[in-house]
């Protein structure tokens, strides 16, 4: 065996691959001699399998010779004896299967061609591997493309130039205009920016923003080209446009491009003239060109206008940490200044924008030690942040004007779909025509004005006089559209706008949301909740419904189980002056502005349907407290005064919604690129919004609005007063304007920590302060001012409503009760009213007067006598002489059927006013906290009091 291997066969084989194949396929050895009678040179002779008369060795080949073979493309050498594999390109005797046919390869693919000076496809591969690029191909690609993008940049930046100044770099005014066409302010100019030269920028102001910005400023070419690969990264795949300038990028962006748009071509742009910039102007060039176009906030435009703006000095005269705070002011004036800016984005409030600025001015002054570029005994001079000043106006910007044109600027910001920001919009250019009415403004004013005059008197009453503010807003009730505003006294030196959202609870002026939810989507009726599931409801009618107006009613979930705190405590819900109704209709309840009927309305209909009627007449969610407590129909929330005569301006508008705005077009280089357009939303049918108005006429007719009656038509409105007198409402409208007043006391000065809102008790020498008394004042008397000479018009007549009798907080129809005979006896002894009997505090002068008396008048009879309440302006059928007669509040509403021995006897209105059990001592006490505690049991409700 070993001797056959190592000697060569004395014939080459034949055949080609099939007989290669073949030849590898059988076992290596001896076999039997084949037969003579086999053909000489035949496969099956020399290859083949021995036959049965004997065989011979394999001549030449084996495995290895097979592989050998079949790496030389299956071609092999002819036999000397030209047998059936004879011929070099012989077809080898193989069958088809084997593939060995003329000039075929191993792998079934066409032989392999002659070596290219571009291999691709690959001469020497087969299969898919003659697809695959080979490493010199990659890396030749790679240095192409890599050659013609060095190519095409070099040609790029070649060809650009430097532009000239752009003139948007050049500060412009921004021009306001009243509703006709006036001139109403203007904006910008030399007051919002002055251009300094290098040598007046202190060296701690280029330090501070270098170490902020840009580490390698004054070293690097102008471009970062790993910021910008990860910007234009950003912007292909729609994530975040900002970041990866230098300073020499945002420089040519400010000043050189004219151009602001997040574009990937902009950027383009961006990075080729920053190139040439970088390498044709000087450092100092480009850093006093940065610093003198930047964005500080607050109008201030360049170094110089920021540094008088905030600190009110030249820039030369900056500190190394007022220049660390006016460099953190560019990373977003919006989100940094001190002062805060809610009106463009609610979050950027003065305290979360102060920790905010505190953090970044830190940490610049520490990046400043670390980069060298500040030392650190000259760092520890400065622990505390810089003192900024409050922020101001410019002159024309002052009394009510200031708020105007922040109003106007904010709609337009907020509103534009066109990217426009606060700091393109601060460098001028643009015409802004406003809806603001230049009489309204003055005649809202002139009310506001004259309260402050005749009452509010700090010098004399220093204690409850100071702080006082007012703030106000009026719509075209058909439109949404503000023609008045009441920020404050002077916008140069009141810097919160009144107008706007400032943190004032609404109280009971937010009870007709409640009533509007009710009639629209109903009570919930816990009866058929096991057939027919929770969301069976019933529809309520204002007035054939009935609920509780017990004081210190104990409030319910919509099931009857009683509403537990997280403490476990139940709500007892009281009424202002702690007057108790008894079943008393919707619509009565609303005149009386009574608490505990409308908390546990709000309980059936639910707190989240409540949110929606709210959110549907105009409010905003974000004004809404979260939570499902009973006091949210009571008005905790903080609506701005803005959106309250929005709100209201729906009912009186047939249900149609609009929002309120104060611009309708905008102009730049003289074209419009802004309209406001009208997009009226159907919040309610117009039968509830008829009878909504309805029920708010009759406030103003007979009830707690009666002092914000208009002489010569009707209006529809409601007060709104709450807990503790921190602050006091009055919402009306006609069917041409709504309009909007709130009172408070608190201290804006941005020096002072943990302002609050401070009570108004005895404020403008009144006991207590009511919506029915300065701001129903205020309203009656811009409206009359408004209307005077003006056609009359007429709210539409209520329709018909689907509303059934529902029937809640315990209170039962008043079918089966006896006829009230002794009703219509009015009584005649005021020391029988409860509200006034036992209270629950040290008695105040206020208790000498009612809700409906204003200015109060101590010395008048007492709650509700034949000054206020008797046959003059209510009788017996509206309260008799104490506000609490036969009808009202006799023997059918707090005597015996009410109070006594028949409806609780002791327990709930007897000889003492409450008795033990709800009133009497516990009564008197002051458990459960000023003005709704629910005192008897320790209850935890509080509420706004309605008034």
């Amino acid at each position: 065996m070993s001797e056959h291997r190592r000697k060569m066969p004395q014939q080459p084989p034949t055949g080609g691959r099939a007989a290669a194949r073949r030849a590898a396929q059988q076992p290596m050895g001896r076999g039997p001699a084949p037969d003579h009678d086999s053909a000489a040179g035949s496969p099956s002779a020399s290859y083949g399998p021995p036959s049965t008369h004997g065989g011979e060795e394999r001549p030449y080949g084996g495995r290895a010779e097979a592989r050998r073979a079949a790496q030389r493309g299956g071609r092999r050498r002819v036999p000397e004896n030209g047998g059936a594999g004879g011929g070099r390109r012989g077809g080898g005797g193989g069958t088809p299967r084997g593939g060995g046919g003329p000039g075929r390869c191993r792998d079934g693919g066409r032989p392999p061609g002659k070596k290219r000076m571009i291999d691709y496809p690959r001469h020497d591969k087969y299969g898919w591997k003659r697809w695959l690029p080979s490493w010199k191909l990659t890396t030749g690609l790679f240095l192409g493309f890599i050659g013609s993008l060095l190519g095409a940049s070099v040609a790029a930046y070649a060809w650009v130039d430097i532009p000239n100044e752009a003139l948007s770099a050049k500060q412009q005014n921004n021009v306001f205009y009243w509703d006709d066409g006036t001139q109403m302010a203007a904006t910008g100019g030399d007051v919002n920016r002055q251009i300094v030269e290098y040598a007046q920028i202190p060296q701690a102001m280029q330090d501070a923003v270098v170490s902020a910005e840009n580490k390698t400023f004054w070293t690097d070419s102008g471009i970062d080209p790993w910021g910008i690969g990860r910007a234009v990264w950003n912007m292909a795949k729609g994530g975040n446009k900002q970041g990866g300038s230098t300073i020499t990028q945002q420089y040519v962006k400010n000043n050189r491009l004219d151009d602001q748009s997040q574009t990937v071509s902009r950027k383009v742009k961006e990075l080729f003239i920053s190139m040439r910039v970088g390498n044709d102007l000087e450092k100092n060039e480009i850093m006093a060109g940065y610093l003198n176009t930047s964005y500080y906030g607050r109008g201030a435009y360049g170094i110089q206008a920021a540094a008088r703006t905030y600190f009110g000095k030249d820039a030369r005269k900056l500190n190394p940490s007022e220049c660390a705070f006016l460099a953190s002011l560019l990373k977003g004036a919006t989100y940094y200044d001190p002062a805060g800016s809610p009106e463009i984005d609610p979050t950027a409030t003065a305290e979360k924008n102060t920790v905010r600025a505190k953090k970044r001015w830190k940490w610049i002054l520490n990046e400043m030690v670390k980069d060298g570029r500040l030392t650190a005994a000259e760092r520890a001079k400065y622990p505390e942040f810089p003192k900024v000043k409050p922020r101001k106006q410019g002159a024309q910007l002052g009394g009510q004007v200031g708020y105007l044109v922040r109003t106007a600027e904010a709609n337009f910001i907020n509103k534009n779909d066109l990217g426009i920001t606060t700091q393109q919009f601060a460098k001028g250019g643009y015409e802004v025509h406003t809806t603001f009415k230049k009489k309204n403004v003055k005649a809202l004013e002139d009310a506001v004005s004259g309260i402050y005059k005749e009452y509010i008197k700090p010098e004399e009453r220093p204690i409850t006089d100071t702080h006082v503010q007012f703030g106000g807003a009026s719509v075209d009730l058909k439109t949404g559209a503000i023609v008045a505003l009441y920020g404050g006294k002077n916008a140069t030196e009141h810097f919160m706008n009144n107008a706007d959202t400032t943190g004032a609870q609404v109280g009971s002026t937010f009870k007709p949301f409640v009533l509007a939810a009710a009639m629209r989507d109903g009570v919930r009726n816990p009866k058929l909740d096991k057939v027919q599931g929770p969301t069976d409801r019933t529809k309520v009618d204002p007035d054939k419904s009935r609920y509780n107006g017990q004081n210190g009613l104990v409030i319910k979930n919509y099931d009857g189980t009683v509403w537990r705190d997280e403490k476990d405590k139940e709500w007892r819900q009281v009424n202002d002056d702690d007057a108790s109704y008894g079943n008393i209709d919707l619509r009565e309840a609303m005149e009386h502005s009574a608490n505990s009927p409308y908390v546990q309305l709000g309980m059936d209909v639910g707190i989240d349907k409540v949110r929606q009627a709210a959110i549907d007449a105009g409010l905003l969610e974000s004004s809404l407290v979260k939570g499902d407590v009973p006091s949210f129909t009571l008005g905790i929330s903080s609506p701005s005064a803005i959106r309250m005569a929005g709100s209201y301006a729906t009912f009186g508008n047939n249900g149609k919604q609009n929002d309120p705005f104060s611009v309708t077009k905008v102009l730049q280089r003289g074209e419009v690129i802004y309209e406001h357009k009208l997009a009226p939303k159907q919040a309610f049918s117009t039968a509830i919004a008829s009878n909504v108005t309805d029920v708010l006429k009759d406030v103003v007719k007979k009830g707690t609005g009666r002092t914000a009656a208009l002489p010569d038509r009707d209006s529809a409105g409601k007060t709104g007063t709450t807990d503790r007198n921190n602050s006091a409402w009055y919402v009306g409208y006609t069917p041409e304007l709504s309009t909007a007043v709130d009172m408070y006391r608190f201290d804006d000065d941005d020096s002072a920590k943990d302002r609050t809102f401070e009570s108004m008790y005895g404020t403008g020498a009144q006991p207590k302060i009511h919506g029915n008394s300065f701001p129903s004042r205020i309203w009656r008397e811009y409206m009359t001012a408004m209307l005077q000479g003006t056609p009359v018009q007429g709210f539409p007549e209520p329709e018909e409503l689907d509303g059934e009798p529902v029937f809640g907080g315990g209170a039962v129809s008043p079918t089966p009760t006896p006829s009230p005979t002794p009703s219509q006896e009015p009584t005649e002894e005021p020391s029988e009213e409860p509200t006034t009997q036992a209270p629950t505090k040290s008695p105040k002068p206020e208790k000498s007067c009612t809700v409906w008396e204003w200015p109060c008048d101590p010395s008048g009879e007492n709650n509700g006598g034949a000054a206020n309440g008797g046959a003059t302006d209510g009788g017996a059928a509206n309260g008799g002489a104490a506000n609490g007669g036969a009808a009202n509040g006799g023997a059918a509403n707090g005597g015996a059927a009410n109070g006594g021995a028949a409806n609780g006897g002791a327990a709930n209105g007897g000889a003492a006013n409450g008795g033990t059990e709800t009133g009497g001592a516990a009564n008197a006490g002051t458990t459960g906290g000023d003005n709704g505690g629910g005192r008897p049991n320790g209850g935890t409700g509080w509420g706004a009091i309605g008034g």
